[in-house]
């Protein structure tokens, strides 16, 4: 996610400007005896200041000291966001009701000595959504928490419940204890209600992992079921004001879902599937990181309310589906890394290239191939991706960007693995497509991988290029050693020219602050929301014009000083604007202010497309074929 840290950036500035998105083995086992289950409770009934408390009976311990963990980390956030830092008041008590002496070794972790007569551990646990708008090292929200008491609990489990160290693979037993009027949706195994437990749902993990890889969406119900090939799906959905519905929206998500399942073919890795969507009314204690968390039966998704339902439903196919196709890398096909992950001292994979790129690639290929867009809009898309690659470092290894992605300068180029990764994943696909005349894709090729490793074999992370390689085609050496685990930038037109497209120019009518759906500005939370024309994107004429360049930060237009807000009055305003209007907008352009002055004009904006050569041969038009209709 990215974090599926996310890849979406394009509908959000006419409801909310700048709120868009920011994707070994195990250890060995302690001796533990007593009882082979950890038993967590959480009672979101009674909330103390918006903090649920947490209760851990872990069993008997034979050792002197032990060790509790809150992750620094968890599965496709490719970010280190220490959720053990909204835990507060950790208490170790023995069997007596006496505390034991506790060490706070860090953010996420606390050892506990005497370890012998430990009874429980018992702390609260703050939500994250409330902190967002407040600090710059935000948890991305589709994998951070929401504490609303008696009305919404969105429970990321990473954030609440820890492990012991050695003890990752033993089962967990989690009671919850749930207000009146509100149901939990999940993928987690449920427990049939116990008499003794009124108003406490149980669930059963095998393993800690499972525990983290099944969220919980607590709310009045608004729920619908519906049923894909095999695999049963359920929607869930929160919207604080009533303006979704589950009901309202089954209609889209089954289509998608429908021929996302159709695309996939045989490859199928779970029986059901949970998408829990929760929208958020943009307040300034509520969620502003839109976008997904891939599990490996769910998904957390985390969009404004405000949205237009044309454009959410437009989210929500991109999104879910680049989600849903996590099923098969890396929930599916994932090297050891990934399989054994340490969530509290990670190493990263080298391979975000197909983790992200394939499964971002996928969401886009199958919607043209199901029929779902057409032609011009899957072109649309790539340019679109080929534009926004250009804000990172086009030169940069991936592999090595991958491997280090939770350091500097790496951490800073994550986010095109959903640009690059794709234009990553097409190009191979052409190239397969090439080689094979026309027959084997990328999906041919993960579907061979998936049948060799599948969920439960992880691959050695430096073998996975020479095994590719093993089951197509020695060419690919080539391909590999260039653009991927090399620097080289890949040039598009070759690759578009196997399947007869070429870029020309042209020129559009846009808006003044906006084209479509996408703005030429945006919001740097990390300097006071301060508006900042973007970088990574051509101006329109009337900014040129203004002579503003990208990363200015405006400060007043017509003499109105700039806010979030302001802005939001200025864009509506602009829809009025006469061609002959004067413009004046005072700018900080590297700490120093400038005044700048302009006819507002008919803003136009110059593109480059991608379209069908006028002179295709029959080849360029067959190998097109078998990309675009598999």
């Amino acid at each position: 996610m990215k974090k599926d840290m996310f890849y979406f950036k394009k509908m959000l500035l006419i409801g909310a400007i700048g709120l868009v998105l920011y994707g070994c083995g195990p250890a060995k086992a302690l001796q533990y005896a007593d009882k082979a289950t950890i038993v967590t409770q959480m009672d979101l009934v009674n909330v103390v200041d918006d903090r649920v408390l947490v209760t851990v009976d872990p069993g008997v311990f034979n050792q002197d000291t032990i060790t509790f963990f809150i992750p620094k980390i968890v599965p496709g956030t490719y970010s280190l966001d220490n959720y053990g830092k909204y835990v507060e008041g950790l208490k170790a008590i023995d069997y007596k009701g006496n505390e034991l002496s506790v060490n706070r070794l860090d953010d996420n972790s606390w050892q506990i000595a005497n370890a012998k007569e430990l009874d429980k551990l018992t702390y609260l646990v703050n939500d994250t959504y409330d902190t967002e708008q407040q600090v710059a090292d935000k948890v991305f929200s589709p994998a951070g928490t929401n504490i609303l008491s008696g009305e919404n609990y969105m429970l990321n489990l990473h954030g609440f419940i820890g492990y012991f160290n050695g003890l990752k693979e033993i089962p967990y037993r989690l009671e919850i204890k749930v207000p009146n009027g509100l149901s939990g949706a999940t993928s987690l195994k449920k427990l049939p209600t116990e008499p003794k437990l009124p108003g406490v749902d149980v669930y059963w993990a095998n393993r800690y992992f499972e525990v983290i890889d099944n969220p919980i969406l607590y709310a009045k119900p608004n729920t619908e079921t519906f049923q894909i090939n095999d695999i049963s799906v359920t929607l869930s959905v929160y919207s604080p004001n009533g303006i979704y519905t589950a009901a309202g929206l089954k209609a889209d998500m089954e289509r998608m879902m429908r021929a996302q399942k159709q695309f996939l073919g045989d490859i199928n890795s779970t029986k059901q599937y949970t998408i829990l969507l929760y929208f958020s009314t943009l307040n300034e204690d509520d969620a502003i990181g839109f976008g997904a968390l891939e599990h490996h039966t769910s998904t957390t998704v985390v969009l404004p309310e405000q949205m237009p339902r044309e454009m959410l439903v437009e989210a929500l196919v991109d999104v879910v589906s680049h989600e849903f196709f996590h099923i098969v890398t890396p929930l599916s096909i994932h090297s050891k890394e990934i399989k054994y992950f340490d969530f509290n001292d990670p190493k990263m994979s080298k391979h975000l290239w197909m983790y992200e790129g394939t499964t971002e690639y996928f969401a886009n290929l199958f919607q043209i191939q199901q029929g779902l867009i057409d032609e011009e809009n899957f072109y649309e898309r790539l340019m679109e991706k080929v534009q926004n690659a250009k804000a990172y470092n086009d030169s940069q290894s991936f592999t090595e960007m991958s491997k280090n992605v939770l350091e500097e300068p790496y951490k800073e180029n994550y986010g095109n693995v959903y640009e690059k990764g794709a234009l990553i994943n097409m190009a191979l696909d052409i190239r397969l497509r090439e080689l094979s005349h026309g027959e084997k894709g990328v999906l041919w090729l993960m579907k061979q991988l998936s049948q060799k490793y599948g969920n439960h074999i992880p691959f050695e992370d430096e073998a996975l290029f020479n095994e590719i390689v093993a089951m197509t085609y020695p060419e690919l050496n080539a391909f590999f050693d260039t653009y991927v685990i090399g620097n080289t930038p890949i040039n598009y037109e070759e690759f578009w020219e196997k399947v007869g497209l070429t870029v020309t120019s042209v020129i559009e009518e846009s808006g003044f602050f906006l084209m479509e759906n996408i703005p030429f500005i945006d919001v740097d939370p990390s300097k006071g929301d301060a508006v900042f024309i973007r970088e990574d994107i051509p101006l329109n004429s009337f900014l040129k014009n203004l002579d503003v360049q990208g990363g200015d930060i405006i400060k007043s237009i017509n003499d109105k000083e700039i806010s979030v807000e302001t802005m939001r009055e200025i864009i509506g305003e602009s829809f009025g604007w006469a061609p002959d209007k004067e413009i004046t907008m005072r700018v900080l352009r590297d700490g120093q202010p400038l005044l700048l002055k302009s006819r507002a004009g008919t803003p136009v904006v110059t593109l480059e497309v991608l379209v069908p050569m006028e002179n295709a041969s029959e080849k360029q038009l067959k190998l097109r074929e078998h990309w675009l209709k598999g």
